[in-house]
């Protein structure tokens, strides 16, 4: 049987396989990107758009198994865990309250912060080489609170970020809060206001565009699915539906499928999946003029094109659950009254996959197994945030540069 074969395979055409393979490709590699469904057909085609480089914190933060039976008891809620998955998730929850423990924590902020830090960097070198200004949107984010007790149980965070650099305001007035944006309810009393946070006007078209550079540069596309994977002393070898493919490198980046691919060479991550979920309407009734989080529920709004996404929560459900679109239905409920303004007829339900890892932080390394093999995937709801870093991290890797920021609290070996 015929083979293709190439200098280096990027498994994953999200934004974060997309953004590593145009890296690679622009050094001049021969690279083919292999991808089940094609260009941003998964988690970056439906998320909430944000570059969110101020949030270094981890979902695991001190204290957050106290609230973990009500995750159980709550499916609507900011995060569930559904009874049906619960006994099969608890190996991961182990993990995950570990790294909730102050140490850890502190740990993982400050590998958060140095990497974000290093992709913020990143972002903007892509934006000039690859991207297209007109689909950045730069208006901030407002984090809003209902009441001064909930804003003081925030201030802690505020502080931190303060410490780390991040510029924010806090707001304490209603006025101030309407200034930045109108039409929101009473109910929200304090806010802070990250100004460094900016928006894609659209995910999907966002990683078509930097697909496109890719394209042009002569990078290749094979829609199909990896059934295995060989690590022969001469290459690896890829078996796919379309036959088989080989390259002298291979880089997963797979989002919440990648554990599946790691196991076919042998390596085993915990990685599970927050099943984030929102609405789209295709025209706004709300005057969006920033990101807006409603903190203490869970999710955001943003816009999309000329439209209005609803969305957020996480539902760790892995991958073979069938959608809860009650949730989704719910976060559009609670917007309702947030913004009494707001039209919700005709709106289109989406959930995606955000690949998640107890920690927090992403695996960008080289397998255990085969350096040849490396490691790109477990974002969480940061992929878009982190794609063109982790891509010029990983160009490095392959390419034997030393990197910008200290890589090994984002080592394959940590588990």
């Amino acid at each position: 049987m015929t083979q293709d074969t190439h200098d280096i395979i990027v498994i994953g055409a999200g934004i974060i396989g997309v953004s590593t393979a145009l890296r690679l490709a622009s050094q001049g590699r021969k690279v083919l990107l292999v991808d089940r469904k094609g260009v941003a057909q998964e988690t970056s085609r439906g998320n909430a758009g944000a570059f969110a480089f101020s949030e270094v914190e981890p979902l695991a933060t001190p204290g957050i198994m106290r609230k973990a039976p009500k995750w159980l008891i709550d499916p609507l809620g900011p995060l569930s865990v559904p009874p049906s998955y619960a006994i099969r998730i608890l190996p991961w929850m182990l993990r995950f309250w570990r790294s909730s423990w102050k140490d850890r924590y502190e740990n993982a902020v400050e590998a958060q912060t140095s990497l974000m830090h290093h992709c913020a960097a990143a972002f903007e070198r892509q934006l000039v080489a690859f991207g297209d200004p007109a689909l950045i949107r730069r208006e901030g984010q407002l984090q809003l609170y209902e009441g001064a007790a909930a804003f003081k149980a925030a201030l802690s965070l505020w502080k931190r970020r303060e410490e780390l650099g991040i510029p924010f305001d806090l707001l304490t007035r209603a006025e101030e809060i309407r200034e930045i944006q109108p039409g929101l309810s009473d109910r929200f009393t304090h806010a802070g206001f990250a100004p460094g946070w900016f928006n894609t006007t659209d995910p999907l078209k966002w990683t078509e565009k930097l697909a496109q550079a890719f394209f042009e540069l002569g990078g290749a596309l094979r829609i199909s699915t990896v059934s295995d994977i060989q690590l022969k002393p001469s290459c690896i070898q890829l078996e796919t539906e379309q036959g088989l493919v080989s390259g002298q490198r291979v880089v997963i980046c797979a989002g919440a499928w990648s554990h599946r691919l790691a196991r076919m060479i042998g390596d085993k991550f915990p990685l599970e999946t927050e099943r984030g979920y929102n609405t789209t309407f295709e025209t706004s009734s709300v005057d969006l003029k920033t990101h807006v989080s409603f903190s203490a529920h869970g999710f955001v709004m943003s816009k999309i094109g000329e439209g209005l996404r609803i969305g957020g929560a996480v539902e760790l459900g892995g991958l073979e659950l069938p959608p809860n679109f009650r949730r989704a239905e719910a976060l559009v409920s609670k917007a309702k009254t947030f913004f009494p303004t707001l039209q919700v007829a005709n709106g289109e339900h989406w959930m995606g996959y955000r690949p998640s890892l107890p920690d927090s932080l992403p695996v960008i390394g080289a397998s255990p197994s085969d350096d040849r093999v490396l490691y790109a995937f477990g974002h969480g709801h940061l992929g878009l945030t982190q794609s063109a870093g982790t891509a010029e991290l990983a160009a490095d890797l392959i390419a034997g540069t030393e990197p910008d920021i200290n890589l090994s609290p984002f080592s394959a070996k940590r588990f």
